[in-house]
């Protein structure tokens, strides 16, 4: 007889507490507290609770016996007793797949698994697809395909995948699926990364037989950490499990604006377990969002912790919510920041510092500081206006939507005091160096004695650059403990204040003469951050189309809503939807091909190579005319461009080691998905002529050389140059040992040094040589930069260029949007690892895809609640929605540059919704302006 089956407490909230509403005015009572208790022990079970069962199972071959808590999910069965930490914990509802394991060989989501379901059957999780030390077929074909990046859902991609596998094999030999028979086998999992083609691809090879072990050896993999992301092997912030661990939950704001009068957590610290409380508030008293942090709670496990939030009392005041712009600007809207002090703590929603501007009321700005020739760009579009046969005049209003980032691995942090000055965090970071270096600020800590580590970061996108309250939050509660204390944000937290890119509104117009020569750009742009301020969303529209004059302004508009967070291409799709739609209605006007038209404008060199390979594709020069089918299904092609900053961190060095043991590279620096690993160990191998397997590559650690932050399309432009140069010291090194054993001179090789007498190679001189260390430096461009570093950011003389062309089919009866395949160019310099170069841009298009189509975050307008609370309803792009991709490389140029690489993570971002909704334009006539393209939208404009 099975045991008794409970699902109570598997899908647990965590936003809330109890909440007492009083009308006193109590001052507020916020202080951080240790439980009193000589000991932790997790709390008594209650009279009504059902008696641990005893499960029989196997699992990955392994017959196992244990006594379960009928409450929790197999998920937590595999990854807490079994210590199996290959199946991740993302989404926690069963829409991402992070977590599929086969039971009886059959694919499941173990975070809606009771633990109990698993008696008397079989369990295989990624960690047993394959005899110890080998590796599955599905394993070695997404090695070899590059079928990943994070790795953070690669587990879950590789056990759905090897059950399509098993199941494909069996019925149709070495026969290939196509890729809609594999999209829709692996439906069920999600990749924020967008690996999907990739994925694709290994699925498609080792289901046809491609990559069966007798074949030959292990194949070599693109990425350096391939083997360790598809067995399961790499360990991210959420799998880190040290000694007596406690775990923290945040209190968070049930309100989206409310005045605290008393935080009292006394109750909570009396529940058995529960180890201590801290204040997040820091003195505030005014909540801004329904959501944010005031408290933090640790204890022996979640479930304790759970207990003590809904314990801890709070006296608010309600205080009316202005959610969204149009309540904020509304005549008569209170001001969310009142006074000159009060704005000063707006949390910053970009990237850099902020400048100081006015405010009128909750509207703050505007931001001007790249308009060029004002008053001939107004003066342009005004006289159009008065007299339109005189060219053609093009204005609009485009609106954006909240886009959440939605990073597969949540925000995590596991923060241990080693002594009473010195402190070890685990993180999930895209900044190891700059966070420890905040860190030590913020608690008064030596430098030397903060260690931040993030071996693995399971994606970022913006969202985890900066020191963000889950550290602080785990520090301050490892304190107070004197234990190591987890905390991790749930799907429902992430989607509140895990980051978002802003909405946008923007006013755009733009004029050209009779023969379609550009005479003026206007734009006027309004931000929606929530509470946060600095979106800056018109500074890219300066580098579009330079020689046309422009008066661009942009404001923020704060509103009670969570802020906003940089977020890959900050402030660029927003823009490019609307910049790039106006170029094609201008076109069409004109009627001239919207290739030639750009190319008109634009005095970039690297768009221009671009604009020159688009007119020679076979899809562009067969494009047919507007609105050429007739039927439900109607196809159309669409184009866009976008520019993007090549910046560089001038402090970003690379240390190399050598001796007999080998060569180790190192630098402060994460491998967030895109590549950094692979990009240090091929630029060493490169300049040495060896193999990159031979290069031991070690980043993720604070403690080594200062290393830049994975934002800005800066770390391959910062760590290539710095790399090549400890590499060629060592080189030479190594030369100048061979000539003197030699007595004669030699030439560097690959692979070592050649002299009259024969090749010795770096592993022999290395045999003899003492421990050397090298560190090298990213120099200046050849005459330096365009702007004096700032913040330890310094942007480059170059802009770099993309070019998208989309091909879309639209269901005219239902509204649905299907994007058929895409064309993707790209003229960012020097591409130094080329699979995973093709990869990344892969994974911006797809994200755009997500951005047009599908993500929208959307708040209760009244009270401020999330209403979008999982991966169910705020939709990402799935691997069926795709299409077919293709990605052309324009290397030329960029000779002035250190490196000759600029960067592009962000570039390829840009363009894609623009080009979608050119697409659609094309197809049926209706031309979008707001975002997401949902099918009731497109059925108003389609009909409308």
């Amino acid at each position: 007889m099975s045991p008794p089956i409970s699902r109570r407490g598997i899908l647990r909230g965590t936003l809330g507490g109890t909440v007492l509403v009083s009308e006193s005015c109590a001052p507020p009572k916020i202080v951080g507290e240790r439980a009193e208790a000589p000991g932790l022990a997790p709390p008594d079970a209650g009279a009504d609770t059902v008696a641990s069962p005893r499960l029989e199972f196997t699992v990955n071959g392994a017959a196992r016996s244990l006594e379960v808590d009928p409450e929790h999910t197999a998920l937590e069965l595999v990854r807490n007793d079994l210590g199996l930490t290959g199946c991740k914990e993302s989404c926690g509802h069963g829409a991402c797949g992070a977590c599929t394991v086969l039971l009886d060989d059959a694919p499941v989501v173990a975070c809606l698994l009771p633990a109990v379901a698993l008696h008397r059957r079989k369990l295989t999780t990624v960690e047993g697809l394959a005899p110890a030390g080998e590796l599955h077929p599905v394993q070695r074909a997404f090695m070899a395909e590059d079928a990943l990046q994070c790795g953070f859902c690669t587990p879950g991609f590789v056990v759905a995948a090897s059950a399509f596998y098993r199941r494909w094999r069996a019925e149709h030999a070495d026969r290939e699926p196509d890729r809609d028979t594999v999209a829709a086998a692996l439906a069920g999992n999600l990749c924020r990364c967008g690996a999907y083609d990739g994925i694709i691809r290994a699925v498609q090879k080792a289901s046809a037989g491609a990559y069966e072990k007798p074949l030959g050896p292990e194949p070599a993999a693109p990425r350096y950490d391939a083997r360790d992301k598809v067995t399961g092997a790499a360990r991210y912030t959420v799998d880190v499990r040290l000694p007596d661990q406690l775990e923290g939950k945040i209190l968070r704001s049930p309100h989206a604006h409310a005045r605290v009068r008393k935080v009292d957590w006394s109750k909570a610290l009396k529940l058995p377990g529960v180890a201590g409380v801290v204040d997040l508030l820091h003195g505030s008293t005014t909540l801004h969002f329904a959501g944010q942090e005031i408290a933090a709670v640790a204890a022996v496990d979640a479930r304790t912790a759970e207990a003590a939030l809904a314990a801890i009392e709070l006296d608010l005041e309600v205080l009316p919510a202005l959610v969204g712009m149009d309540a904020a600007r509304a005549p008569g809207a209170a001001p969310v920041y009142p006074t000159r002090n009060t704005r000063k703590s707006a949390p910053n929603s970009s990237e850099g510092p902020l400048l100081p501007l006015g405010w009128d009321g909750n509207v703050r700005g505007p931001f001007k500081l790249f308009s060029t020739h004002k008053l001939k760009a107004r003066g342009a579009v005004d006289k159009l206006r008065e007299q339109p046969a005189e060219g053609v005049l093009v204005e609009g209003t485009y609106k954006t939507q909240v886009q959440c980032h939605s990073s597969h691995e949540p925000h995590a942090c596991v923060a241990h005091w080693t002594a009473a000055d010195a402190v070890t965090v685990h993180l999930s970071t895209q900044a190891v160096h700059a966070v420890a270096e905040d860190i030590a600020e913020r608690w008064g800590l030596k430098r030397a004695n903060v260690r931040v580590l993030a071996p693995y970061v399971g994606g970022g996108f913006g969202s985890k650059a900066a020191l963000q309250l889950e550290c602080v939050a785990a520090v301050a509660l490892a304190k107070i403990t004197g234990k190591p204390v987890r905390v991790a944000l749930d799907r429902r937290e992430e989607l509140v204040t895990g980051g978002l890119r802003p909405a946008q509104e923007i006013e755009l117009a733009v004029a050209t003469d009779r023969d379609g020569y550009l005479q003026g750009v206007t734009a006027r742009a309004f931000a929606d951050a929530g509470c946060g301020i600095g979106a800056t969303s018109t500074v890219l529209l300066r580098l579009m189309y330079a020689k046309a004059p422009k008066d661009i302004a942009d404001w923020d508009v704060v509103n009670h809503a969570p802020p906003g967070k940089p977020f890959r291409g900050p402030g660029g799709p927003p823009i490019f939807w609307a910049l790039e739609q106006a170029v094609d209605v201008a076109a069409d006007r004109l009627g001239l091909d919207p290739v030639l038209l750009r190319k008109r404008w634009d005095p970039n060199p690297a768009r221009n190579q671009l604009y020159d390979w688009a007119l020679s594709l076979k899809t562009w020069r067969e494009r047919q005319p507007a609105q050429s089918d007739r039927g439900r299904h109607r196809r159309g092609l669409g184009l866009a461009v976008g520019g993007w900053f090549y910046f560089v961190q001038p402090s970003a060095r690379v240390q190399l080691d050598a001796g007999p043991d080998g060569i180790v590279v190192s630098t402060a620096c994460q491998d967030i998905g895109n590549g950094t690993r692979t990009v240090l160990a091929e630029t060493v191998a490169r300049v040495l002529g060896i193999a990159p397997a031979e290069v031991v590559v070690q980043i993720g650690d604070s403690s080594f050389v200062p290393g830049p932050t994975s934002g800005g399309s800066r770390t391959t432009a910062s760590l290539v140059p710095a790399a090549t140069m400890a590499a060629e010291q060592l080189r030479d090194e190594l030369l100048e040992r061979a000539q003197a054993l030699a007595g004669a001179r030699g030439v560097a090789v690959a692979g070592g040094v050649r002299h009259p007498g024969g090749l010795v190679t770096w592993q022999q001189l290395l045999a003899g040589s003492p421990p050397l260390r090298f560190v090298g430096t990213r120099k200046r461009d050849q005459g330096g930069y365009f702007l004096p570093p700032m913040s330890d950011l310094a942007p480059g003389r170059y802009v770099a260029g993309a070019l998208q062309i989309v091909e879309v089919e639209v269901d005219t009866r239902l509204g649905r949007i299907r994007v058929l395949r895409s064309h993707t160019g790209v003229a960012a310099g020097r591409i130094v690892a080329p699979a995973l170069a093709r990869s990344q841009v892969l994974g911006g298009v797809i994200q755009g895809i997500g951005y047009a189509l599908y993500e929208e975050r959307r708040l209760d307008p009244r009270s401020g609640a999330l209403l979008t609370a999982g991966l169910e309803d705020y939709r990402i792009t799935g691997i069926g929605d795709i299409g077919e991709l293709d990605v052309h490389f324009v290397e030329d140029g960029y000779e002035r540059v250190n490196g000759r690489s600029v960067g592009f993570a962000e570039l390829v971002t840009l363009a894609p919704a623009a080009a979608i909704g050119n697409a659609v334009a094309h197809a049926t006539g209706f031309r979008p302006r707001e975002l997401p393209l949902r099918p009731d939208r497109v059925l108003q404009g389609v009909r409308g």
